[in-house]
This record gives C-alpha cells, sequence and structure tokens, in this order.
C-alpha cells in the first residue's frame, strides 16, 4: 500500500461528525452500545489519511473490546455488526471520499487502509470475544461442578445454596427430587447424553428447569417434584432417552421429594441406596423408587439388628444342601401370595407339593411355621431383611 508523502500534518475528523456516525451504527446492530467503538472510526480516519495500517496496538484494544463485549454478555453478531456499520457509514465521510474528483486515486487507496482497518479490528474483536467466551465456559463448568458437589453432598452453607441455585435453575424453596442413574460404561461430564436429558425435560411436568450433572459416574437429575406426577414424568422421559434398560444396561434410583437444600442431599442419597438395593434384590424393574423400599430403610437404621434378626431366624437354612436361596425364594413368594401356596407354586414355576415340602423343611430347622399367621410377620422380616443384606453371602 503507498505510503503518504511527508507534509503538514493532516486535519482531525469532526467529533460530532464521528458521534452521529456511531449513533447511525448503533441503531443498525440493534441499539449496541456505541461505546464499543472507542476510538475507531477516529483511528481509521487518521490511517486513511496516512494511509496505513491500524497500530498494532489500536488493534491489541478491538481484542480487549471483544473481551469486555462477551463477559458483558453482547451477542458477537451485534458487536460485529457495530463496527462494519461504523465502516460503511464513515465511508462517505472520509477527505479522499470527498475530494474523489481532484484525485479519484487517492479514492482507490482510502477504500483499501478501509478494508483493510475493518477486517483487523473484525478478527481482533472476534478473537478476544472467543477467548473470553471460553474462559466463561470454563468458569460456568467449575462452577457449575462445585455448586453440584456442595448441593449433594450437604456441606456447604445453606444460605449460600439458596442464592446460587436459580442460576442453575433450581427453585429450592419448592419440593424436590433426585434421579440417580448408573450404566454399564460411567457418565462423564461431556457425555451427549447429558444435554440429551437436558433437552427432554425441557417443559416436563416439573416446576422448574431439571439440574443435570454427572457424579462419581452416576447421571444425576435433580428437577422439582410438587407432586407424584412429576416425579413419574421426569422418570419416563430420562427413560425415552437412555433406551429400553435391557439394551442400553442402565438402572436408577429416585429419592422422595422435601423441600430445601438439605432434602436434596437426603433425596439423593435414597436414590442412591435404592439403586444399590434394587440390585441386591434383583429386582426386575430397572427404576427402584425409594418410597417403595421403605421398609427395607427401617430394617437396615440398625445393620447389627438386622444381621441378628437375619442370623437367629435363618442361619440353619445355611447348612441345607444346596444352600439357603432355595427356601428364600419359596418363603418370598409364599409370604408374597398371602400364604398362598398354589399362587407361590406358580410364580416359582414349581409343584404344590414342593413348596409345602420346602416350608415344612423351613419349619423343621428353623422352628417357625410359615404357614401360622402369627408367625409370619417375624419371618417375613427377616427374609426382607436378609435380601437386603445380601445373605448369605455370595461365597457362602
Amino acid at each position: 500500500m503507498p505510503e503518504r508523502p511527508s507534509g503538514p500534518a493532516p486535519q482531525p475528523p469532526d467529533a460530532e461528525r464521528l458521534r452521529l456516525v456511531a449513533a447511525a451504527a448503533s441503531e443498525d446492530a440493534g441499539g449496541t452500545d456505541p461505546a464499543l467503538l472507542g476510538d475507531f472510526l477516529d483511528a481509521v480516519w487518521r490511517a486513511v489519511l496516512a494511509r496505513r495500517r491500524l497500530s498494532a496496538a489500536r488493534i491489541a484494544r478491538c481484542r480487549g473490546v471483544g473481551e469486555e463485549a462477551a463477559t458483558s454478555g453482547v451477542a458477537l453478531r451485534a458487536l460485529l455488526d457495530l463496527y462494519l456499520s461504523a465502516a460503511w457509514r464513515l465511508w462517505r465521510h472520509l477527505p479522499p471520499v470527498v475530494a474523489a474528483r481532484s484525485d479519484p486515486d487517492a479514492v482507490v487507496t482510502a477504500g483499501e487502509v478501509l478494508l483493510r482497518a475493518t477486517d483487523d479490528a473484525v478478527a481482533a474483536l472476534t478473537e478476544g470475544y472467543q477467548l473470553a467466551r471460553r474462559r466463561l465456559v470454563r468458569r460456568e463448568e467449575s462452577d457449575r461442578r462445585e455448586f453440584v458437589d456442595d448441593l449433594l453432598s450437604g456441606t456447604a452453607d445453606v444460605p449460600g445454596l439458596l442464592r446460587r441455585a436459580p442460576r442453575f435453575g433450581l427453585d429450592l424453596a419448592g419440593p424436590h427430587a433426585v434421579c440417580v442413574v448408573r450404566a454399564a460404561a460411567p457418565f462423564s461430564a461431556g457425555d451427549a447424553l447429558l444435554a440429551a436429558v437436558e433437552r427432554r425435560l425441557q417443559g416436563s411436568s416439573a416446576d422448574a428447569d431439571a439440574l443435570v450433572a454427572t457424579k462419581d459416574g452416576a447421571l444425576v437429575v435433580v428437577f422439582a417434584a410438587p407432586d407424584r406426577a412429576a416425579v413419574d414424568e421426569v422418570v419416563e422421559r430420562v427413560r425415552a432417552v437412555l433406551g429400553p434398560p435391557a439394551r442400553a444396561g442402565w438402572r436408577a434410583g429416585v429419592g422422595r421429594p422435601g423441600t430445601g437444600a438439605g432434602s436434596v442431599t437426603s433425596s439423593y442419597e435414597q436414590a442412591r441406596r435404592a439403586l444399590e438395593l434394587a440390585g441386591r434384590l434383583g429386582a426386575a424393574e430397572a427404576v427402584a423408587d425409594a418410597a417403595d423400599l421403605l421398609v427395607y430403610d427401617v430394617l437396615l437404621r440398625d445393620r447389627s439388628v438386622a444381621t441378628d434378626l437375619v442370623e437367629s431366624t435363618l442361619a440353619p437354612l445355611r447348612s441345607v444342601r444346596g444352600g439357603a436361596e432355595p427356601f428364600l425364594a419359596t418363603l418370598e413368594a409364599y409370604l408374597e401370595s398371602g400364604g398362598n401356596a398354589t399362587e407361590a407354586a406358580r410364580r416359582l414355576h414349581l409343584s404344590v407339593r414342593a413348596v409345602t415340602y420346602r416350608l415344612a423343611r423351613v419349619r423343621d430347622l428353623t422352628g417357625v411355621d410359615a404357614t401360622r399367621p402369627q408367625q409370619r410377620f417375624g419371618l417375613q422380616a427377616a427374609v426382607l431383611a436378609a435380601r437386603a443384606l445380601g445373605w448369605p453371602p455370595a461365597d457362602d
């Protein structure tokens, strides 16, 4: 690009004219603050008269403007529109353009300088904007992980959690529940399934957007649960995204709803226990609800007492050839069918005679008769506790 011959210093632009150009460019860009232009118009004016590029320092300032716009929430499209509109609106006011008849070649040079200056500015604005956005995203991810950890661990101060929760779409003043999902492969923060679950939960029966995150390799969903219908709706939407449990290999636990930050922690722990307990029980249903397993929570509240109950009632079954499992399965089916041997046999795919034989063996070995109503409650509690404790051990 030809350099301007040395001579008298060019006259500075009219400040009012530049202000009007900036104001018009702001309107073009949807009301974007014209202050973001800084001294761009003045610098371009002087660069055109000097027939040179914008200085490195001026381009660096554009990079800083891009960062400022990103952190203040200005859209990149609006920012670039502001600068491009300011450039084309400035064109007709540039001295070489005004005096085009007397020096046509100067108009060509002015156009080259203006386009080059605009190109440099836009590139620097975009670079600064994108770098700032990356930092903001990383900070947001870090803040999100910290919030999730604090919310689920219950170790953070409650007032602080209540202040931070709306930023992540939660209103902890209302009832919330937690769903925990585990699969064969651990879930990770960048897993596309997380985004798919979030999209599917938009507009669900819950009163606020769900918080979808990962914790210890599990998918965790914290959601508003004003009623049972909201819980069922969220579970069904999660199921729809993950696919059939048998094929996708996932299982889930759902905690009981509660109000406040502390209730989220409780619901999370309940969901984890329900998931673990369902695995021990060999439950056929992929989603285990803590509300349905409350009796096991009661039995396991004091594990030593539950263990004593199981051992004192069922220990003799461990010595039988073939182990205790067939007898436990028979007791479960018999007790769940209300003491109906025929129904129990149907469930177990056995003959009624085989069922009554096993019940008689239990009576002979343990001294407890499952056919006597007054002894059934204690026996059923022992069987439930045995399943919850994973008794007898697999290596027994």
